[in-house]
């Protein structure tokens, strides 16, 4: 998708599709936007799309509950949302994606690496959070598991 595209779900029920992927309960579904390529570049917080709520809330329906994306946000980058917000007005559109887990609680991660080189599927993703007092986040060490 183009930068500042904001995923649908009838986008993401297509991608699954395509990828032969079924989502059952508990799987983690991880979004690669191709902005992991431009980490270190000046202009990276503008690279990639974002998932919507509605996308969002479609992988929630399904039982996910982790998902992950390589960009610097699991929303739309924020120029590109600013832009949209002062067209319409529609404050809404702010985080939208973020503001799913109102909806029903799920827990992201951002900025991950090496997610073009993923599988669509056949893999386990453990995370090793660090924990930090009295913080909405933090970083964590997310792996891939493969088994033999």
């Amino acid at each position: 998708m183009p930068d500042g595209h904001v995923v649908t779900a009838a986008e993401v029920e297509a991608e699954l599709q395509r990828v032969g992927v079924e989502l059952q309960p508990l799987d983690i579904v991880l979004v690669n936007t191709a902005a992991g390529k431009a980490i270190g570049d000046p202009n990276f917080v503008n690279i990639g799309c974002g998932m919507g709520y509605e996308a969002t809330m479609y992988l929630l329906e399904k039982g996910v509950r982790v998902t992950g994306t390589d960009a610097w946000s699991w929303d739309a980058p924020f120029s590109y949302t600013a832009k949209k917000v002062k067209e319409t007005g529609d404050t809404s559109l702010i985080w939208e994606g973020h503001k799913a887990g109102r909806d029903i609680g799920y827990c992201h991660l951002e900025k991950l690496h090496n997610l073009e080189i993923l599988p669509p599927s056949g893999f386990t993703v453990s995370c090793f959070p660090h924990k930090i007092r009295g913080a909405s986040a933090g970083w964590t060490r997310a792996v891939a598991i493969f088994d033999d």
